[in-house]
């Protein structure tokens, strides 16, 4: 019987759900939306721009808090045995599809970033993967001390397998958990940031530190705030847009940069826009009957 008990217990701490309560100190609104035990769930109607076009697509971003390991960089199967050796990360889950002509694409990146983002400023990991019918990638970075260990891995020649060292600076993938958590947390000015994963997956860019000038438009409660990042260095302009008021949602984003190869390149935008929201505990939702769920969401089945 005990030896059920703790296979229970066991598999219990491998699931997606996430602590339901939290020591961290932060204002009580934040606890008692991000620790009640569910995820956020919000889809959005995706243009992306790829091959010197534009294609329909939708993208969905799933928040949920977690306990993550800071040695080895993992969710712990048994918090309760790690001594402290954990932190409290908001996780994003960053999903597109969409298709490019006969052939589809799929792509997804997660953040891991410290909910006391003022004792750990940096985000502790990155991981992103992009799979269509010529083949697939994936990349990860790992916060190591001063700097992040990158591993790329590709069906490209010149860019796979691959290690690389980066200098720590901000990430591009961790700014929506950033704005999620304290949007006065965003930097402003000049300053260094290494580039998006699904931007440098689809323009084929080294990843590399690269001088951004950050804006942030901050709307009075109720309104819309705007966080803007122009690369120079690539013609690309970020512009994320979300609720300025707690929880700070994200309502939309664009994203502009030449698209295609050669001769052939323009500069096209990628736009993102809300449709629906869910906050539910979406890993006890695995049934076939849960599969109507996805119309809440306006997502395909």
């Amino acid at each position: 019987m005990k030896s059920l008990l703790y296979s229970f217990l066991f598999w219990v701490g491998l699931s997606c759900a996430p602590p339901t309560s939290s020591d961290y100190g932060k204002v009580p609104e934040f606890n008692e939306y991000w620790y009640q035990g569910k995820a956020e769930l919000t889809s959005y109607q995706l243009e992306q721009a790829r091959y010197g076009a534009i294609h329909q697509g939708h993208a969905v971003l799933i928040f949920v808090t977690e306990p993550f390991s800071l040695s080895k960089h993992v969710k712990p199967d048994r918090p309760q045995q790690t001594h402290g050796e954990e932190v409290s990360v908001l996780k994003l889950n960053f999903t597109k599809k969409f298709t490019t002509g006969l052939y589809p694409y799929s792509m997804m990146a997660s953040m891991f970033t410290p909910v006391e983002i003022d004792r750990y400023p940096n985000t502790l990991k990155v991981s992103s993967s992009s799979q269509e019918w010529c083949g697939h990638t994936f990349t990860q970075l790992n916060l190591e001390k001063n700097r992040y260990r990158g591993q790329l891995y590709s069906y490209f020649e010149s860019e796979g397998d691959q290690e690389i060292k980066l200098t720590k600076v901000v990430l591009e993938d961790e700014i929506w958990n950033r704005i999620r958590i304290n949007p006065q947390s965003l930097p402003t000015g000049t300053v260094q940031m290494i580039p998006g994963t699904f931007y440098t997956r689809l323009r084929h860019q080294s990843l590399a530190p690269q001088t951004v000038e950050a804006s942030l438009s901050v709307g009075q409660e109720g309104a819309v705030s705007t966080y803007v990042l122009k690369y120079p260095a690539f013609e690309r302009t970020l512009q994320i847009h979300f609720q300025s008021a707690f929880p700070y949602e994200i309502v939309g984003w664009e994203e502009s940069y030449p698209s295609g190869f050669g001769s052939n390149a323009k500069l096209l935008t990628t736009k993102a826009r809300k449709k629906k929201q869910l906050v539910i505990d979406y890993w006890n939702k695995n049934q076939p009957l849960d599969a109507r769920l996805r119309k809440e969401l306006d997502l395909p089945e």
